[in-house]
């Protein structure tokens, strides 16, 4: 018997995430860390950058040697050498002395500040003028200004970019602890679904949703697993359902999940092993009868047949659990805010998701609404970001502040 779903709040779903685990972890070498998911805390090994060293071209002084110094009163000083790079100085530079360095040189010992080559003027081989005073630590980085010893420079949880890397490097780490990728598979049902290389009959329509389905896992830091295409037969689906579970972190099913006499998604879950259904049906639109399960350990998502409901859903909902799978703790997506350039309807009882266009008049960011079917992927591309109008809410004015979830 079809068992009728009763809609979920998105909040409600979202707190699901914790019934599910993360991945396990694996070590790789920093050129292949781009976009990881860190696994651990990394503390510096040392101080960084680990002595102190000029930030300009010119002369390692004392501070308290130039004090007072100015264009018509200049600090004359003795020059006593020259820093080389990539070498300790062995002479120390005394007061009214100073010694003359390059940008990343280490400082002399006796040294606090760097007087820059365009504030000094040249007497002869032995002396030199500074034109302008100097402060301790002027034009110098602290031997731990980028790094103390021992302090947590990343954290677990935060995928990793250049940046990152970077400093990964300069802690001297050729590898690093980082989250497995989940794998995701991707298995996309109905009749009416053709591969994309064929030429489409009357009624039916390209497989879309494994394309864009599989891109937004990989964008989200998951490895995206293809099971093609699964016509409406209770045994083919279950087969490939079972064959997806045993070989995934997460399934994705798009079709299947609203209610009618063809949709097979819940009779399929009833049969798998430890399966329950978790969730069969929430308040969003586009995207309503979204289904989540659990399998034993892992998520099960029965999408909405159409693209647009498909996609949204999939940044809505899938994304924050995938990413909880993956480690990743800063997956907030990036907001905009805006005005709205026209009035927008919605219904009661569901958070809406329009697309948005932004635009930039008189000086002020706009979103303008791109309305169109759930099954028109043309919405989506002409689109930057999603908007969300509150389930308590009947729309929208024209003018009103939003904030848009950027693709």
């Amino acid at each position: 018997m079809k068992e009728f779903f009763k809609v979920t709040t998105i909040e409600a779903v979202l707190a699901l995430r914790n019934v599910f685990g993360r991945s396990g972890t694996e070590r790789v070498g920093i050129e292949q860390a781009l976009g990881r998911v860190l696994a651990a805390d990394l503390l510096a090994p040392g101080d960084i950058p680990g002595f102190d060293r000029a930030t300009v071209d010119g002369y390692a002084v004392r501070a308290a040697s130039t004090y007072g110094a100015s264009e018509g009163a200049p600090a004359y000083l003795a020059v006593v050498g020259a820093v080389e790079m990539g070498r300790t100085p062995i002479q120390a530079v005394g007061p009214g002395q100073a010694a003359r360095i390059a940008t990343g040189g280490m400082l002399p010992q006796g040294t606090d500040s760097v007087a820059m080559v365009e504030h000094t003027g040249v007497i002869d081989d032995a002396t030199i003028e500074v034109y302008r005073s100097l402060a301790p630590g002027q034009h110098v980085v602290a031997r731990d200004e980028d790094a103390a010893k021992g302090q947590t420079l990343l954290s677990a949880g935060i995928r990793l970019r250049p940046q990152e890397l970077g400093l990964l490097a300069a802690c001297g780490a050729t590898d690093v602890n980082v989250f497995v990728r989940p794998r995701v598979g991707i298995i996309s049902t109905g009749d009416e679904v053709v591969p994309v290389g064929a030429v489409p009959l009357p009624g039916q329509v390209r497989d879309v949703n494994t394309h864009t389905l599989a891109a937004l896992v990989g964008q989200c830091g998951g490895q995206a697993v293809l099971y093609g295409i699964v016509p409406d037969r209770y045994e083919a689906l279950l087969a490939v359902c079972r064959q997806a579970l045993a070989q995934n972190d997460m399934v994705l099913v798009s079709g299947g999940s609203s209610v009618g006499t063809r949709d097979l998604t819940v009779e399929v879950l009833a049969a798998l092993e430890q399966s329950r259904i978790l969730v069969h049906g929430v308040s969003i639109s586009p995207g309503k009868p979204t289904i989540l399960a659990q399998c034993g350990a892992k998520p099960f998502w029965g999408l909405p047949g159409h693209v647009t409901s498909a996609m949204v859903v999939f940044m809505v909902l899938v994304r924050p659990f995938l990413a909880h799978l993956a480690g990743w703790i800063n997956d907030a997506p990036v907001r905009v805010p805006a005005r709205l350039t026209r009035n927008v309807a919605s219904a009661q009882g569901r958070v809406d998701f329009v697309r948005v266009r932004l635009t930039r008049q008189t000086g002020e960011i706009w979103a303008e609404p791109i309305l169109g079917a759930s099954g028109l992927i043309r919405t989506m591309v002409a689109s930057d970001g999603l908007i969300a109008i509150d389930l308590n809410s009947e729309g929208l004015e024209q003018g009103a502040p939003v904030d848009v979830v950027l693709f």
